[in-house]
Formats: structure tokens, sequence, C-alpha cells
């Protein structure tokens, strides 16, 4: 040991041990490098350091980095650790070996098929071992809701049984259909000969060691990276590798034989990868020994790479060079002293190796010491986002399981009943329009408004000239409205159009009686294009319907699967019969209407229709210039570029003298009453009509209106054809106003509120129906509520999740507490 410590004051002299600042940083890449060997605050051979404060805090510190995988930890946030890799014949076992001071399985191929999590601790006075298996994945390498960890045999105080009992250990976790207290007692032979389930597994053994010659450390040991195996094979050990290094909290210690290139070395490869700038990579150099002292070149290069030298091999941390047991030293059973004090002889005695400066780079016991600092403050670099990102991950879990319906409380009975009841509630509530949800009501009415519409738009189009096409639409009697959503179905009608419409339908009438078969014809024209807007109208109720049947079934029964299923069906059966019964409803309205006869008691509404109608066509047939289409023209008619410069009817214009066009004097009129272009604006004077009018309220014939004037014009050799004009128009809005209310009301009584009034007693009767006939009332009832298992699979797992995030937040504060 004297040889040891002697190198050691020589490294600390030629460099000085100053503690680098440290970045604030939540991973490896920001700590700084382990170059200097920065070392804890007292020198070690001076200081017992496992009684100093550093050592506890040390010790402190691992111990809860192993409650917290033990808790499952790292499957939420990402812990600081240190993974050992390498190839097949790396040294990597070596180098376990002589880092915690156990032998691992040494066998041809490859020995480990799991990960093993290695937790030294020097908090003790002798050697102990105790080994626990963590099951955090099923057969299938899927994740377990909750870790479990099973304790593994007694506690090992003898070295020289660890190996066998790690064997045993890889056994149950490649067995996991075998009980693990089956393993306890196999030999090694029966263990090498036992063809295990799974030929790798996720599932950690884990190794806790208690050595009073050890460095508190903490590490995972993974399969050693393969080629020569079956595809599968190499890429699971890959895929396994590349799992634990990818994680940005992560120490990669990639063992590398200096018997090979560099660049033939897998683990380096798969640490580029996962650490493309090499901040969180250490390179562990294995095999010095068996250069020859010939290979110069070769043991340049690797002084190179060790000085940090080397261009092509760099990491921020660096490589560290360790001679490790041969076969004849491991059989001859050398303690760790021993086989650190043989490497350091090795090391100090031996070119190039004894002419390096930074001795500290040489050895197990350098590379330990700086691992474990690493490794300490990382974990403390780390420690206020473990616990931020546990809070906020807590919180969410939280979250969600409030989002979650609330498990069932009360009895299922009451739960079904009430839901029944609430929906059906809900339902009358929107039928009647008292619902604070109006969409319902609000889009029916939508609905109903465009049925009107188009009902409009059925009107008969009777325009009372030999030639209708050529003349403007007749849409009221004030001719001030067009209608602009005309059903195509409609035809333009002339006075020839109605006459033949008369002659078709003579039977034995009386001479001058106009058949009633005539007028029947006609309404039948307007009245059988109602079939098509009334069933789009129902149509459009319908869709709006199940929309809202559909939100409400999946609100008031969508919590459980089988009751929303269960009533969906009854309801929506419920709903076919309504529709049909609505269909028929709507269907006999319109029978109502397009079937003879046709009748009214609105006799004043229709007497009074007719009349004005009837003027109306008189008067359009007396003036038929002024209802021209605007692109007819007739033989010596009036022809106006503008409507703008044409007058209306009754309308004089103001010459340039100041007197009228019939040479009468004109009242004056400021120049601005002119158009723009500079023509006299029309004056407005006192029509003919009203004149008429005025003079017939002066004989006493008081109380006419325009209408009553078109009675004086001459007989119209049409006068047959006019009347049949105005009685089918008059009979079409005393029918127009009754359908498009009709039809409505009919919609909603039919459907809307026949399914409110009958839906309770129809579902609570199927209901008690099919429960009756059921072997048990209470077992159908907790069938109807029973959740679903997605719902109730995801608050098992959500819970579980709380729990586990409560306990790693309590361990992470406890610590906090204690510093």
């Amino acid at each position: 040991m004297d040889l040891l410590r002697n190198r050691r004051k020589q490294a600390a002299s030629a460099s000085p041990s100053i503690e680098p600042s440290i970045e604030p940083s939540l991973d490896v890449t920001s700590l700084p490098s382990l170059s200097g060997s920065a070392s804890p605050p007292e020198t070690w051979e001076e200081v017992d350091i496992s009684s100093t404060d550093y050592a506890r805090r040390r010790r402190e510190l691992m111990e809860m980095m192993a409650d917290l995988r033990s808790l499952g930890a790292d499957a939420f946030i990402a812990l600081p650790s240190v993974v050992v890799i390498g190839g097949q014949s790396a040294g990597k076992s070596s180098l376990v070996e002589a880092v915690s001071g156990i032998n691992v399985p040494r066998d041809s191929g490859t020995c480990t098929r799991c990960p093993m999590e290695c937790n030294m601790s020097s908090h003790a006075t002798s050697w102990s071992c105790t080994i626990t298996l963590r099951i955090g994945f099923d057969s299938n390498g899927l994740d377990l809701q909750k870790p479990t960890n099973v304790k593994f045999g007694r506690t090992i105080t003898d070295r020289s049984e660890f190996e066998v009992w790690l064997r045993r250990a890889q056994a149950a976790i490649l067995n996991p259909n075998v009980p693990s207290s089956t393993f306890h007692v196999k030999t090694i032979e029966e263990l090498k000969n036992i063809k295990n389930t799974l030929k790798f597994s996720r599932n950690v053994v884990c190794v806790s060691i208690e050595d009073p010659d050890a460095t508190d450390l903490s590490f995972y040991d993974l399969p050693g990276l393969i080629q020569n195996e079956e595809a599968e094979i190499v890429a699971l050990v890959k895929g396994l590798a590349e799992h634990y290094t990818e994680k940005k909290n992560t120490i990669i210690l990639t063992t590398i034989p200096m018997s090979d290139d560099m660049e033939n070395q897998q683990s380096m490869s798969l640490a580029r990868a996962a650490d493309p700038n090499g901040r969180r990579t250490i390179g562990v150099l294995t095999k010095p020994d068996t250069l020859g002292t010939g290979a110069i070149t070769q043991r340049r290069k690797w002084v190179e790479i060790i000085e940090g030298r080397s261009e092509e091999h760099t990491l921020r941390h660096g490589f560290y060079c360790v001679r490790l047991p041969d076969d004849a030293e491991r059989a001859q059973r050398l303690s760790r002293a021993e086989s650190q004090r043989r490497a350091a002889e090795y090391f100090d005695t031996t070119s190039p190796w004894k002419d390096v400066i930074d001795r500290h780079r040489f050895g197990i016991p350098g590379f330990v010491s700086d691992i474990s600092q690493l490794l300490i403050r990382l974990i403390e670099e780390a420690l206020p986002r473990l616990r931020e990102d546990a809070d906020t991950l807590l919180a969410k879990c939280i979250k969600d399981i409030d989002e979650l319906p609330p498990p069932l409380e009360d009895d299922p009975q009451i739960e079904v009943l009430g839901r029944v009841n609430a929906f059906c509630d809900v339902f009358k509530s929107f039928a009647n329009g008292s619902h604070e949800d109006k969409r319902l009501a609000q889009r029916n009415r939508a609905l109903y408004a465009i049925f009107k519409r188009d009902i409009r738009g059925t009107a008969p189009d009777f325009r009372p000239f030999n030639d209708p096409e050529d003349y403007v639409p007749l849409d009221d009697t004030e001719g001030n409205m067009t209608l602009t959503d005309r059903d195509p179905g409609v035809k333009v009608m002339g006075i020839y159009d109605i006459r033949r419409a008369i002659q078709e339908a003579i039977g034995w009438e009386l001479p001058n009686n106009v058949p009633y078969q005539a007028k029947a014809n006609l309404i039948a024209q307007f009245t059988k294009l109602w079939v098509a807007p009334s069933e789009r109208c129902l149509a459009g109720v319908n869709n709006v319907l199940d929309q809202v049947i559909d939100t409400l079934i999946s609100t008031h029964f969508g919590r459980f699967k089988v009751l929303e299923e269960y009533f969906g069906n009854l309801i929506r059966t419920q709903v076919g019969i309504c529709k049909t019964r609505a269909q028929e409803a709507v269907k006999t309205a319109l029978e109502l209407e397009t079937t003879t006869p046709h009748y009214t008691q609105n006799t004043h509404y229709l007497q009074t229709l007719r009349e004005k109608w009837l003027a109306h066509y008189k008067t359009v047939r007396s003036r038929p210039l002024l209802y021209m289409g605007p692109m007819t023209s007739r033989p010596g008619s009036p022809s106006c570029p503008k409507d703008d410069d044409c007058p209306p009817p009754f309308m004089q214009f103001e010459s340039a003298s100041g007197a009228t066009s019939k040479g009468r004097p004109a009242k004056s009129s400021p120049d601005k009453d002119r158009t723009s272009n500079g023509m006299p604006c029309p004056v407005r004077l006192e029509t003919p009509e009203a004149k008429a009018l005025r003079a017939l309220a002066e004989a006493g014939y008081a109380g006419l209106r325009g209408s009553d004037l078109a009675r004086l014009l001459p007989p119209d050799s049409f006068e047959e054809e006019l009347v049949v004009m105005a009685d089918v128009r008059a009979y079409y809005h005393v029918a127009y106003k009754r359908i498009v209310d009709h039809i409505p009301f009919t919609i909603e009584h039919a459907l809307h509120h026949a399914l409110a009034k009958q839906l309770s007693q129809s579902l609570l009767t199927s209901l008690l129906t099919d429960v009756a006939s059921g072997p048990s009332f209470s077992e159908r009832m907790n069938e109807l509520v029973s959740e679903d298992a997605s719902i109730a699979q995801k608050r098992a797992m959500l819970s579980t999740r709380k729990e586990r995030l409560l306990n790693i937040r309590r361990r992470l504060m406890t610590f906090s507490s204690s510093i």
C-alpha cells in the first residue's frame, strides 16, 4: 500500500486537486471534466473519508438513488446513473469484479443475460451482500403498472458464495413463470443445464454490497454486446444497451480492449450514437499488458488517447487505463489490495505508461474515486429537477384521475332508475323548449322557416296575357314582391292555358258554368308540390333529433358502456317508432290539402283575396305595356334606355317652359329638382284613379278603393278565365297559411311531444321485462352499471402511478429535509 500512496502523492503534486466550479445544469454534460481528478474536501491518505461529512452525504445520496430505483422512479424521471457497456472479451466482467470486489459468472459465450444493478456502500464493518429481483416488465418486455421487488435468498456473508447466488438470481429472472424460491438451492451445474424461458430480460438483478473497503458507487452492468449470434438476439442486446445509454443523466462507461483498434469497438459506436459530443462517455482501456514490446506505434497511440492529445478520440472526461487480473491471478484468489498493488507496480515500471504524468488515469482506485465523485455531483445537480419533475408528474396524474368518472357509490338500481328519469326529464324540456340548451327548438324553427319559404315558392304563376312568358310574374296584388325561390315545378300559365284547363274539365255543365274540376285541377298543380318540401322538412327534423338523442344518451349513460348500449338501443327504437308515426301524420296532413274536397271556412279572407286578385288581373290586362318583361319590346311601344328615365303610370314631366306635357301650368320647383342629365324630374300629381275615387266619394259612394274601379272596366272576353285565376290564387293563399302551420305542428306533436310523453314508460317497461326474464334482478342491475373495462383499467393504472409518485416525492422530500 505504501507504493500506492506514494504514487498518489506524486500525482497530487504533479496536478493539484482543485475542485472546479460547477455550472448549474441537470445532466452530466455540464459537469466539469475529470482532468485534474477532482477530489473530496480532504486528502484521502491523511483522513478517513468514510467518516467525513462528504462521505456521509455521498452515502445518503447513494441510498436515496437506490430507494428511488426500487420504487420504479426511473420509469418516470431520468435518475442519474452509471452504466457499463462493452463487447465480449473486452474485459467488462473483470472491470466489474475489480470495482465491486465480487466474482461474476464466466462461461463461454454470453453470461450476463439481464441488467445487474450494483450498489456499493462503505458504511459497514464487515462484508455482506443482499440480492433483490426488480420485476418491472412482463415476459413480453412490456411495462408493468407497478414494479415489484422480490428479496432473493438470504444475506450473503461469504464472498465465495456470491457467484452461485448471482447465477441463481439470473435464472429466476429468465424463468418468470417459475417461483423464484425454486432456484435458491440449485447448483452451478444444474443452472447451466436449465433451458431458460427467456434468452434475455429487461428485469434487473439488484446487488447491494456492504464493504468497508469499497467506494460508495452505483452502476448498471449490461449484457455484453455480441455480433456472432442470431440477428434477433444481437438486436435485443443492442436495444437494451441503447435504452440505458440514451438517457441524458447517464454516465456511459465503455470498456475498450487495447489489444484491438478503437475503431473496431461496437461499444464506442453505440456510445457515440447516444452521446455524439462525448460529454458523458468515459473510456476504460483494458488489457494493456497484451501489447508486446514491439507494438511501439500502438502504445504511442494509446498514450496519446490517455493524455487527451488524440484528435480522433476525445472525450470530455477522458480515458482511464486499468490492468485487471488474468486467469492465473484469478485462480490465486488475490485480495483486492494485492490486485491493485500489482497493477500499480505494472504501470509504474512499464513503458510507456510509467512516463505519463497524470498518474490518476491508471488503476482502479483513481478510476473508481473519480467516477464516484462525478456521480455524486451529477445527483446533486439533478436533485432540484427531480423534485420538480416528480411534482409535475404527480399533478398531472391527479388531474387525469379527476377527469375520470368517479367509481359508483350508489345502489345500482338507484343509479339506473335515476339516469333513466333524468334522461326523460331533460328530453322533455328539450321538446317543450324550457331547457337552457335551445338547439332543438332553434334548429327546428330554422327548418320550418325554410319549409315556409319552399311552400311560398309553389304559388301559381298566372299571367293574364296571350304570351305569358313576355311579362313579369305577378306575385302579389300590390306589385311590390317577386319570388326569388320559386319551385321549379311551377308552370307559367297565361290566359289561353287557363281556357284550355277549363275546356278539358267541361262535362255536362250548363252553358256559362265553369266546371269545378277545372279549379280543382289547377289547385292540385301547386298542392302536389308540397310533398317534397314536407318530406325534406321532416328529414331535417329527424336528423336534428338524432343528434340531440345521441348527445343525451352519451351524457346520461356514457359513463357505463353496457348501460349506454342497452338504453341507447331502447331509446333509438322508440325514436324510430315515433318517426314512422310522424311520417304517417305528415302524409295525412298533406292528403287533406292534396285531395278533394278543397274547403275552407275562412270565407271572408277567401272572398277578399278573390276580389283583390280579380281586380289586379283586370287592371294588368288593361295596361299590358307596364308589365312586360325587361327584354320584351313591341312595335309602337315606348322604348326607355334607362328605367330611371321612364315615368311610371300617371306621372307627368314639366317642360322647359314650365308647363306640363299637356300644356297646363306647372307648379314652380327649384332648379335642383332635375335629374343628373338635366332632364326635369317627374312631378307626382293626383292620379286619375285618385281623382275618380274622390269624385265618387263626393257623389256619395264613399269607402271605395282603387281595386273597386276595375269593376267599371268594360266586359273582358276572358272574364271566366280571369275569375278562375282569381279563385285559384285566393285559395292558394288560404291553403298556404294552413299548411305552413299544420305541418310543423304535426311534426312537433307526432314526433317530439309523443316521444317525450311515452319514453319514460316504455323504457321502464322494457327494463322490468328484461330483468324479470333473467335469473337475478340485482345481478342485472350490477351488469348494467358495470364500469367500462378501459376506464377501470385506466383508474387502476393511474392510482398505482399516483401511489408510486407519492412515494418518490416523499423520498425526495425526506432527503431534502435531512440536509
